[in-house]
Parts: C-alpha cells; structure tokens; sequence
C-alpha cells in the first residue's frame, strides 16, 4: 500500500516579510505560526479557510525568488462569491475568466476568455490575483469533482448515490451471467469509480474480474 503522502506546505518569497503577512491577514487566511531567531531568521505560516495545505514565508527561509512563484491554485465552489469576497478585502483580482482551449491551456494568441465557463463547467472558471510581491493566485470553480479525485470517504449522499448508480449498471449483468454474490460485482465497479474510471469504464472493469478472477461466465 502506498505511503501516505499529503501536500503541506508551499514556500513563497518575498521580499517585505510584513508587508506580505498583513496582505494575508487581510484575506481572512489563518496565521498558524510567526517564529523569529535573532534577526536573519523569521518564518511566517497562513492557511487559507479549510485548507489542508498552507504557504511559508519569511526571512532566511529557503525560497524562490520574490514572485516568481504562479498559479498557486485555490478550489472554490463558487467563484462569483469567492472572487467578491477577495475583492472585499483589499485583493485586486481580476473578473471571472476561463481558457479558451481548456483549463490551464495558456496557448494561442488569447488564451483567456472573459467570463466563467458557459457551461459553468468544474474546473473550467478561473480569477486570478497576485500578492504584493507577484506571487500570482488563481482561484478555481469546482462544484462537483470527477471520480476518483478525493482521497477521503465518500458522504452519505454521494454514497448513496454511487450504490444506486452501481445497482443500475449490475442490473443488466445480473440478468445475462451465472448466480453470483452481488458484492463481488459491486466491489470492483466501486473500485474502478474510486480510481477515476467512467461508468462504463467501471462495469468493464467489473465483469472483467468477474470472469477472470471468480469465473463467473454468462447463460
């Protein structure tokens, strides 16, 4: 089983170490730690609101050039209220955008379109912003991730939900294969949605262990 491995930290630079704590301050963002040795040593630590990971910065910390550091990306679940909010607090965020080919594609001669994405899309609609120093931000709208993008147990709803979508695809299979315990079935399709597999990706995936794992052929 693979070693859990949880992103932590991103370390920025910046060049007014005050300056850049009250930007962040300013955001709303956690200050978890501000620890200073003597005077060539001070590390400041701010979490966004129920990150999981958190930027460092500070003085005679191991860092990248003051502004060099882009696209650190934000998920929201709604970038029209989050972008306001930002902008609320003193942030000079630019409006609602999305890539013309795609998110991230900055290629072509405008990859950036004003306006979230038509379809309202997760993971297509962006608004950026930069601190004091240019360390650019994006924030990014995510309503409803794809398969197999958490880490974390599903909620009762979406549990619910991924039982009565598993039900539906094992209904023709049932139907066309020899006796079977259901929840042998079951287990490999959820598996395969768990890992970011389609639906019908998943029931191939099922009927394959079926047959090659248990044996189970049809009538």
């Amino acid at each position: 089983m693979p070693v859990d491995m949880k992103l932590e930290v991103v370390v920025i630079g910046v060049s007014d170490v005050d300056r850049a704590k009250a930007f962040y301050e300013k955001l709303g963002w956690r200050l978890d730690a501000d620890f200073a040795k003597g005077d060539k040593f001070r590390v400041i630590q701010f979490t966004p609101h129920n990150s999981s990971a958190s930027i460092i910065f500070g003085k005679g910390v191991p860092a990248a050039q003051p502004g060099t550091v882009q696209s650190l990306t934000l998920a929201v679940t709604d970038i029209v209220a989050a972008r306001a909010e930002l902008a609320g607090r003193g942030a000079d965020i630019s409006e609602v955008f999305h890539y013309a080919e795609g998110p991230f594609n900055a290629t072509g001669d405008r990859p950036r379109v004003s306006g979230p994405d038509p379809e309202r899309r997760s993971y297509y609609s962006f608004a950026a912003f930069n601190d004091p120093d240019g360390n650019g931000w994006l924030l990014q709208e995510i309503k409803t991730r794809l398969p197999g993008r958490e880490w974390n147990a599903l909620d009762v709803s979406g549990l619910a939900d991924l039982l009565h979508e598993t039900e539906e695809h094992h209904g023709p299979y049932e139907t066309t294969h020899a006796p079977h315990h259901w929840w042998d079935w079951y287990a490999a399709y959820f598996n395969a949605r768990r890992d970011g597999s389609s639906p019908d990706e998943a029931e191939a995936a099922a009927e394959r262990y079926m047959k090659e794992v248990l044996g189970i052929s049809s009538r």
